[in-house]
């Protein structure tokens, strides 16, 4: 056993404003199995998080619910440890950036960062709600496109032509909130000066604590140089106050991640622990933040600047993970696959979904898909098929005919393949502290396969019936006890509770990883009850049908889901101006210079006409040639950069991969009216 480490681990802030579903699950899972792993190798390790509590979503939906952020956000923590718990993923310390732990820290490292220069001042022009009297964050905005004309896009960026601009460009901007029409309005804002930084980030992020990609990634932030980075907001808005400063707040991505320290604080204080011993900067600790591929700029450029420039250490690295995909799609509402971490436990063990993340992740930024006829496959044949099958075929004969003891002594074979697995530990081990976790698994089931391989050929069922065989027949089962102890001392990171009822079984009080290289011999083991049960397809089904029910029991327009009011009100003889015409999709063909648009030449009876519909991310333009939709032909042409839009083809769906166009019957004829 080698030296026991000092390890601080964290996840990413669940943000306090929703539920957690299976998308979040990945890093909380993932980030658990190695916390578990790091602990049953005897090393001192510390998981830490807490939700992320401040922001405009959470400050309007406080209001549309009519309570306080504070009333809201302690609901939300509750909803969230209950399905983290249900998921056993197991915090040391679980917490809140709405703590006054969180207020030290935020406005220690801001005042440090102050006193050094490192922040500075400018008058910026804001988009301002003059009916709620408040400054919009951007995506509280929507318009026209400047560049492209598309209607009902946020105050960022453009999702038919991928234009990014400010929001006081946006033509015809409305309100998500109100309605109203934004006026401009100054405000003096405050700015940590990130170019400060520029020399240190590029040895920090070149320097082995990230993975390669997410390094050459940011390679690109400092060929375009580093910007200053707003860090207030005004008021009205649910944070901290910056000090010295009247009506102005933390913008919450300066928070957010100091919550890290703030919740880590929290355990020191429960647990004697000195705080300084892992954020110092001579700190021989190692520090290492789990996160999602989406949110690695802010870990791995503001939040190091900031903790150097406060005066703290940096991680020792930053662990990226990429997204999760359900039957190789998006997640969906309308299929259910967009699935409720609580709508999944009223229906499937938790450890089903840990194996089988286990299985697919690794040390990279790969997105994971759950393919849920694989999912119920995999976790049938490999935990079921393979590993308590092992237990099951063997219990019965140690408890009825050897008074439930394993045998005293083994053979010189029986001893060799033990070893084999024991030998197995540190290899394995190895692919655990590297997350390797897939390949880990796959070595961990191979050596399943060899004890099911060694059962079968002993055959104690066989042994059993034949006389003068006790003593092979006491081995065999014995052995492939022994065999199945130490598979689930190795999957133990991965499926605990599991785990612990193999351990009670076993009768013993403590598994550490080292346990797996020493048998049992002449031991005592409780009566076996079944640890596992197969998974059926119709159970998952059942998940998916509830997900969708669920939804559509909570889908309400919420203050923050930047959901436009409802449009005004027309007449019958508004929509009967509406022409829609059968088109046939003569040709189809990516527009090279925008993110979401095909350019579409559709048949209609009546001459070629030509469209550019913003379905790039559901079609690939040669699947759409020949195919029938539905246009409005009588659109007015409408000038885009790319050339004449001469209609509207119709789509509906969430959008990304799922969003479908409206196919008529295969009767329909191009240029026929849709009634």
């Amino acid at each position: 056993m080698t030296q026991a480490r000092k390890i601080l681990i964290t996840s990413a802030l669940p943000y306090a404003n929703g539920p957690i579903h299976l998308g979040h699950l990945v890093e909380y899972i993932q980030t658990d199995i190695w916390s578990r792993f790091q602990k049953q190798r005897g090393h001192h390790c510390i998981y830490v998080c807490a939700d992320d509590a401040h922001g405009t979503p959470i400050m309007l939906r406080a209001q549309s619910e009519g309570i306080s952020p504070e009333q809201l956000i302690a609901r939300v923590s509750e909803e969230h440890q209950r399905d983290f718990a249900g998921f056993h993923i197991e915090f040391d310390q679980y917490h809140s950036t709405h703590s006054d732990e969180n207020r030290h820290y935020s406005s220690f490292i801001y005042n440090q960062l102050k006193a050094n220069n490192h922040i500075s001042r400018k008058t910026i022009k804001q988009a301002f709600d003059p009916e709620k009297n408040m400054f919009l964050p951007d995506r509280f905005i929507k318009g026209t496109c400047p560049k492209c004309g598309a209607e009902d896009q946020y105050g960022d960026n453009c999702e038919v032509c991928g234009a990014t601009y400010s929001p006081t460009e946006l033509k015809n901007p409305k309100s998500v909130v109100s309605g109203a029409t934004p006026i401009e309005k100054d405000s003096e804002h405050l700015f940590f000066e990130l170019g400060h930084f520029e020399p240190m980030l590029k040895d920090w992020t070149q320097g082995g604590h990230l993975q390669s990609q997410i390094a050459n990634k940011l390679n690109e932030w400092f060929e375009s140089g580093l910007q200053k980075w707003d860090i207030s907001r005004d008021a009205p808005y649910f944070g901290f106050e910056i000090p010295g400063e009247d009506n102005k707040f933390f913008y919450v991505w300066l928070d957010a991640p100091i919550g890290y320290l703030a919740s880590f604080k929290k355990y020191c204080d429960r647990n004697q622990v000195n705080f300084d011993d892992y954020w110092a900067k001579d700190s021989d600790a190692e520090l290492y933040h789990f996160i999602g591929k989406d949110i690695v700029y802010f870990h791995a450029l503001f939040f190091p600047a900031m903790l150097a420039g406060a005066g703290f250490r940096t991680p020792s690295a930053i662990f990226a993970h990429g997204f999760l995909t359900v039957d190789g799609a998006k997640m969906s509402k309308s299929r259910g696959t967009f699935i409720m971490a609580s709508t999944y436990l009223k229906h499937l063990n938790p450890e089903y979904l840990r194996y089988y993340f286990a299985t697919k992740l690794n040390s990279r930024i790969d997105d994971l898909d759950l393919n849920l006829d694989d999912f119920v496959q995999r976790v049938n044949s490999d935990l079921i098929g393979k590993v308590v099958n092992i237990a099951s075929r063997c219990a019965g004969f140690v408890s009825k005919r050897f008074d439930g003891k394993l045998n005293q002594a083994w053979s010189s074979e029986a001893q060799a393949l033990f070893q084999q697995f024991a030998d197995q530990g540190d290899a394995i081990a190895e692919l655990y502290e590297k997350r390797e976790y897939g390949q880990a698994m796959r070595d961990i089931m191979a050596l399943a396969d060899k004890a099911n391989e060694y059962i079968a050929e002993t055959a104690p069922w066989v042994l059993a019936k034949q006389e003068g065989k006790d003593a092979e027949l006491h081995e065999s089962v014995s052995l492939g006890l022994n065999l199945f102890r130490v598979l689930m001392i190795y999957l133990a990171p991965v499926l605990p509770e599991t785990a612990q009822k193999a351990r009670e079984f076993f009768n013993e009080n403590v598994w550490d990883w080292s346990s797996a290289n020493t048998p049992l011999l002449g031991h005592q083991i409780q009566t076996y009850q079944a640890l596992l049960t197969r998974l059926d397809m119709t159970q998952v089904d059942k998940m998916l049908e509830d997900s969708k029910q669920t939804l559509q029991a909570t889908q309400q327009p919420a203050a923050d889901s930047a959901i436009d009011p409802i449009a005004p009100e027309i007449t019958i003889d508004d929509f009967a101006k509406i022409d829609l015409r059968i088109a046939k999709i003569v040709n189809a063909e990516a527009v090279p210079e925008a993110n979401k648009l095909l350019k579409l030449t559709l048949d209609i009876g009546l001459g070629e006409r030509q469209v550019f519909a913003g379905i790039k991310s559901a079609y690939e333009p040669e699947d759409l040639i020949g195919k029938l939709t539905v246009m409005v032909a009588n659109l007015a042409p409408r000038k885009m950069r790319f050339g004449l839009s001469g209609g509207m083809v119709l789509a509906a769906g969430p959008g990304g991969k799922d969003l479908f166009i409206l196919n008529p019957d295969d009767g329909a004829q191009p240029g026929m009216r849709v009634k």
